[in-house]
């Protein structure tokens, strides 16, 4: 893949996304290092980091003086990089972990920790950041594409036609201009979707979150996740949008389907965890709602004999909702900033609460 050249004003915007992306709370301030000794790295359950360029290597480098970064060549390579690097970009496991005795600071290339949070890692000073809003500006797209892709008939009728070639005059489709968006969980994802559906659609925004934080502008009502089975029943638009954790494990199932309105759709942008299937693929085959669009699942890739594949009315996009080349323009970005302010010894961008699991 081609990606686009990396300029000062572009790593600027990158970092500034999101104006929230600065954590304001539980951050974790380190002391001035005297070196940054930065590798990258992955477990066998996450994904990869990026394979950084020369030039996207050279950008990081250049946020201060005393910066190495080492894209490891293999395993045998990383495992002699482990004992003395300070920071990693990637994911590790407790194996990893347990070799890399100086490290201080873990930036995850996802927006997702679920996978990564293991008990030693939350149990120790080390600081975890990761991706959140990054990723955003395309998943929401993404989700608004599915949105009108069923409420428009393209699913349905248009590219079954299309594959026929056949000419076939269909009426039945819906405008989502006006509607109702219920948002579950108000973070980076559920921001931006929100407010798409309201400034293109002018939709009446309803979202639930656990996190104490000012209404935006583009929020009707915001309240906290108790309220989530009354807002269900009155949106049109039901979007997942929560952090996977043990908490938000399987919140969307039978009880939130049945309380939907027939007519309503479900987005799944977040994780698949979120989601009991099989009481999803039974709203569908059994006209609770009136369909969905999921970009996750608990099991990826998603095997042939998987009953969503059978569902009406429902699309499926592989885990590519996030992917574009402004993503990695962002993603390059928020590395460098990052490790400017670690270097400086600043207050670091995207701090996960290790504890609540985002």
């Amino acid at each position: 893949m081609i990606h686009p050249p990396i300029t000062r004003r572009m790593l600027l915007s990158g970092a500034a996304a999101a104006p929230t992306l600065a954590a304001q709370a539980n951050v974790s301030e380190l002391a001035l290092p005297e070196r940054v000794r930065i590798a990258t790295a992955a477990s066998s359950y996450v994904v990869p980091p990026p394979r950084l360029s020369a030039e996207e290597i050279a950008l990081i480098c250049s946020q201060a003086k005393n910066v190495e970064l080492t894209v490891p060549a293999g395993q045998e390579e990383l495992e002699r990089l482990l004992p003395e690097v300070d920071v990693i970009f990637g994911s590790i496991n407790p194996e990893m972990f347990a070799k890399a005795r100086k490290l201080r600071w873990l930036q995850a290339t996802e927006a997702g920790v679920d996978k990564l949070l293991f008990t030693e890692l939350v149990n120790s000073p080390v600081v975890v950041t990761n991706m959140q809003r990054v990723f955003a500006p395309a998943i929401s797209e993404t989700a608004i594409g599915m949105l009108l892709a069923l409420t428009r008939g393209f699913n349905r009728y248009f590219f079954p036609q299309f594959q026929q070639r056949k000419w076939a005059f269909h009426q039945d489709l819906v405008e989502i201009d006006g509607m109702t968006m219920g948002v579950v969980g108000l973070g980076g994802l559920g921001s931006a979707t929100a407010e798409r559906a309201f400034h293109g659609f002018h939709m009446k925004i309803l979202a639930v979150d656990p996190k104490p934080m000012p209404k935006p502008s583009f929020v009707h009502t915001l309240r906290e996740p108790d309220w989530l089975m009354e807002m269900v029943s009155q949106v049109d638009v039901l979007v997942s949008a929560a952090p996977s954790t043990r908490l938000t494990e399987g919140m969307f199932n039978e009880k939130v389907f049945r309380a939907m309105k027939k007519s309503a759709y479900f987005l799944n942008i977040s994780r698949g965890t979120l989601v009991d299937e099989a009481a999803l693929v039974r709203a569908l085959k059994e006209g609770w709602i009136a369909g969905a669009g999921i970009d996750v699942a608990k099991e990826e890739p998603l095997p042939p004999s998987h009953p969503f594949w059978d569902c009406p009315n429902l699309i499926i996009t592989c885990h590519t909702a996030g992917f574009s080349p402004q993503r990695r323009v962002r993603l390059v970005a928020l590395l460098a900033e990052n490790v400017r302010r670690y270097a400086h010894g600043l207050p670091l961008m995207n701090v996960v609460d290790k504890k609540r699991g985002y």
